[in-house]
């Protein structure tokens, strides 16, 4: 039985790097959508590198041309070159949509994240809750996977704890299980051939806040020394860095404010340890 043919955009950040591994491995003829080809570190027989700009819709004429699926990994986390949130995880996302309808795509699948629905009032989510909503109207077979975090957005417990201590708002009893990107790329690559239209996904360990800063300072040899704050200087925090920074600073910020403050427990899967992610990066930071 002949392979599907698959497209992927965004696959030269975190996780498209290793969506665009579990392909080639799993020998669907892959094709990518690239802005600089010469930032595509992986050659193979099975893949084929197209440069393009999703942003620009007149360079994506024809490009689903032969594609099966489509799988798109687009979205920024900070703003920047004068690009918006919605000039990327909307309208970008839409422009490859409108592309994958007009070539007949059986199916387009769709990295989001976990609870976007309730956070549409967060600038990241308004547009890839949008963009959810364009898709699932669109007449295309979807699905849409919702990770609750990669590991590498634990950078900041990092960071934290490299100076020996770490802050957190309230009790920090939350929990969440975070997931790696290799792991994550078996879930997205699976989906092809899966009915479900929309699949929440975590990491294999449900952690608490204290839990994951516990093993940040554990990474960096530190006693585990956890200040937490009031909840209430999280929420003062997030109004004033709505209020005096513009939506290029505040973005990130603004997400990472409010899921502190949620619960972000997602079905777990996988088999990577954030306990081995953090001491691997403790470990290349001392080298």
């Amino acid at each position: 039985m002949e392979k599907q043919r698959i497209l992927l955009a965004g696959a030269t950040g975190y996780l498209g790097q290793y969506i665009t591994k579990k392909l080639v491995s799993d020998g669907y003829d892959t094709s990518i959508i690239v802005r600089d080809k010469t930032k595509v570190q992986l050659e193979h027989d099975n893949l084929k590198i197209v440069e393009a700009q999703i942003t620009n819709s007149e360079t994506l004429k024809g490009i689903c041309s032969d594609i099966d699926i489509v799988i798109s990994a687009v979205g920024i986390t900070r703003q920047k070159d004068g690009l918006t949130y919605m000039d990327v995880d909307y309208q970008a996302n839409a422009n490859l949509i409108d592309e994958a309808k007009k070539s007949g795509v059986k199916k387009f699948i769709y990295i989001s994240v976990l609870n976007g629905e309730k956070l549409r009032n967060l600038k990241i989510c308004e547009a890839k809750e949008k963009l959810g909503d364009y898709l699932t109207s669109s007449g295309l077979d979807f699905c849409i996977i919702r990770p609750n975090g990669f590991f590498s957005d634990m950078g900041d417990f990092l960071k934290m704890a490299k100076g020996g201590k770490v802050y957190l708002f309230g009790n920090g009893k939350l929990k969440l299980n975070p997931i790696h990107g290799e792991d994550l790329a078996k879930i997205v690559v699976g989906a092809i051939s899966q009915t479900t239209k929309e699949i929440n996904v975590g990491g294999p360990d449900i952690l608490s806040q204290n839990e994951i800063a516990e093993l940040a300072l554990k990474a960096y040899s530190k006693p585990v020394k956890i200040v937490h704050l009031s909840d209430w200087i999280r929420k003062f925090a997030l109004c004033a860095v709505r209020a005096v920074t513009n939506s290029k600073t505040y973005g990130p910020i603004e997400f990472f404010m409010t899921v502190m403050g949620m619960d972000m427990q997602a079905p777990q899967y996988g088999k990577h340890k954030l306990k081995d992610f953090f001491n691997e990066q403790v470990n290349k930071n001392l080298a």
